[in-house]
């Protein structure tokens, strides 16, 4: 990595690691913490909850994976979130993408939420482990078609959110043009509270050889007998290298009536296995190629 680069990474590394002590020292302080909370600070965690992994700064994803022994840190540092009175810092959300067979990946993630105004408590959500795997490689994967895959796993208990376990299946198609890359997510959840939820999501990106592209995305989610929601998201990625991408952007939701406002920024970074000298493939945000509800 050149000066510049390092720089960057080292201080998004800097702010990850303070949040990742920060929630340690917390942990003990969390776990005797009563899990109920106003209805506000209840829809705002639901929107910071994702069922499944993202890519950022999207709620959905793409058709790609990791390469072969190649991990993938998606981060944010910090987001803010508001919700009606309630406003809510996400410091860190964090993804960790490993590709540990051809066409296979496994995908963590976790996000700190701290409430800045109105009731709640810190807590520990979003949650989950999933594998993700391309059942058709396309275009993504620099073959001719569409690029289809699937993702599926629990959804793992919070702290203060969310105690239960669920589970998530989701089936995804991309696909790229001159003008640029879409890419279309279906999910069905069993939640935490094993209610039913569905998610559809539709991805566009701008031309794959612009250093900047600008993103949009729109998805409705239902979770039956509890929430229903609508989302827009605007906003830009820049490729730095073919293994790192800043990204920033804003997003408008409708929950349960409620109007969600929410501004993503992050970065996302790859690096291979000590010693393994193969090429690193295109991933979920590198490459050729072209992430709280």
């Amino acid at each position: 990595m050149g000066q510049g680069r390092t720089g960057i990474l080292a201080g998004s590394l800097a702010l990850a690691g303070s949040a990742v002590k920060r929630i340690g020292a917390m942990n003990d302080r969390l776990l005797r913490i009563s899990s109920a909370t106003g209805p506000v600070a209840a829809l705002a965690l639901c929107l910071g909850t994702q069922p499944a992994s993202a890519y950022r700064p999207f709620d959905g994803t793409d058709a790609a994976v990791a390469g072969v022994n190649e991990t993938e840190i998606e981060l944010e540092p910090f987001g803010y979130q508001r919700m009606g009175s309630q406003s809510t810092a996400i410091a860190p959300f964090v993804v960790y993408n490993y590709g540990f067979a051809d066409r296979w990946e496994m995908v963590l993630q976790t996000a700190m939420l701290s409430p800045i105004t109105g009731d709640g408590q810190p807590s520990i959500a979003a949650t989950g482990a999933f594998l993700k795997y391309v059942i058709v490689p396309g275009v993504l994967q620099d073959k001719p078609g569409v690029s289809i895959a699937t993702e599926f796993g629990p959804l793992l208990p919070g702290l203060n959110a969310d105690p239960g376990v669920g589970f998530s299946w989701a089936g995804i198609v991309s696909q790229r043009w001159d003008w640029g890359t879409a890419h279309f997510n279906v999910e069905a959840n069993l939640t935490r509270d094993h209610q039913a939820e569905a998610f559809v999501d539709l991805i566009l990106e701008g031309p794959s050889t612009w250093k900047v592209r600008p993103v949009f995305e729109t998805f409705y989610d239902k979770v039956w007998t509890e929430t229903e929601s609508r989302s827009v998201l605007l906003g830009a990625i820049w490729q730095v290298d073919h293994d790192l991408s800043l990204d920033a952007a804003y997003r408008y939701g409708i929950v349960n009536g409620h109007a969600v406002n929410e501004i993503r920024a992050g970065l996302t970074f790859a690096f291979k296995e000590e010693g393994d000298k193969t090429p690193m493939k295109p991933g979920v945000t590198f490459g050729n190629w072209g992430l709280s509800r």
